[in-house]
């Protein structure tokens, strides 16, 4: 049985170095963006009364001035600032990738073609088809076309084993190229707990700052007080904004690739049903 070739065990091991670089490098470039727009556009003195300067205990945010509020939320803020660029970040990069592993035209469309032409018996013409389609879908329904042309030539293996080896040849080209399209996203599933949690420490720590207000000797200070609760739900909201964000994308990321998985299995089980119709 032809294994897959070696050129392309090397692209795919060389793409996975790129994208593992680029989640390395992505992760804490979003860490320090989130805390320059905390601390540069957030924390902006034109968003606090008198513009005085907001890292002072007393000042408060302008009436209505949704970006004081949230600077005034603490320094757990900016991590979640830097958490949810990396969704958008991260989300960017799967759609492209996915984007690219479909292929130029619709995936349905595609698979009616090759079933077509494996219905006419032109196994040409529907490897043609994959040329013009290109991507990860494409090449592994081209890899078993491949397989199909050389089984017909093979005069030592029954129908039942010929089969065999055309469904064994359009496993190994899936396993070369769908890891791929699933690389980074386990860092979106990450964040959709990590995002929660830091909400919640952010939630903690406001708290603790409220109570503290409350446990100073005589009048409670109503502005520790107000600045404590104020950064606790100023993180709930953030964490959970940020962990439905990536809720929302992991769904939607996940079922493109079920999607390209099911036209991958589609486009195979008619390439053997077509095999083992036409060589009884």
């Amino acid at each position: 049985m032809a294994n897959a070739p070696k050129p392309t065990t090397v692209k795919k091991e060389s793409s996975s170095s790129a994208s593992n670089l680029f989640a390395t490098l992505t992760i804490p470039i979003c860490i320090i963006i989130g805390i320059c727009v905390y601390k540069f556009i957030l924390g902006d003195r034109g968003n606090f009364i008198g513009g005085a300067d907001p890292d002072l205990h007393e000042t408060a945010p302008l009436p209505g001035n949704y970006m004081g509020m949230a600077y005034k939320g603490g320094v757990i803020v900016p991590i979640l600032l830097g958490m949810f660029l990396m969704v958008i970040v991260f989300s960017i990069e799967r759609f492209i990738v996915i984007s690219k592993a479909t292929g130029k035209a619709g995936l349905d469309s595609f698979v009616k073609k090759i079933q077509a032409f494996l219905n006419s018996n032109n196994i040409e013409a529907a490897m043609a088809e994959c040329d013009k389609q290109q991507g990860s879908v494409a090449n592994v329904i081209k890899s078993g076309l491949k397989k199909y042309r050389e089984m017909e030539t093979e005069a030592n293996m029954d129908t039942d084993q010929k089969c065999l080896a055309i469904q064994k040849d359009i496993e190994e080209a899936t396993t070369l190229e769908m890891p791929m399209l699933e690389q980074n996203l386990t860092v979106i599933a990450t964040l959709v707990s990590v995002g929660t949690l830091t909400g919640l420490l952010g939630t903690v720590t406001g708290m603790i700052k409220a109570f503290g207000g409350l446990a100073t000797s005589g009048a409670p200070d109503q502005a520790a007080l107000a600045n404590g609760i104020s950064e606790a739900l100023i993180n709930t909201a953030t964490g959970i904004g940020t962990s439905t964000f990536a809720i929302i994308m992991y769904n939607i990321l996940t079922s493109k690739i079920d999607k390209l998985t099911y036209a991958i299995d589609e486009a195979g089980f008619s390439i053997i049903q077509t095999y083992a119709s036409t060589h009884k």
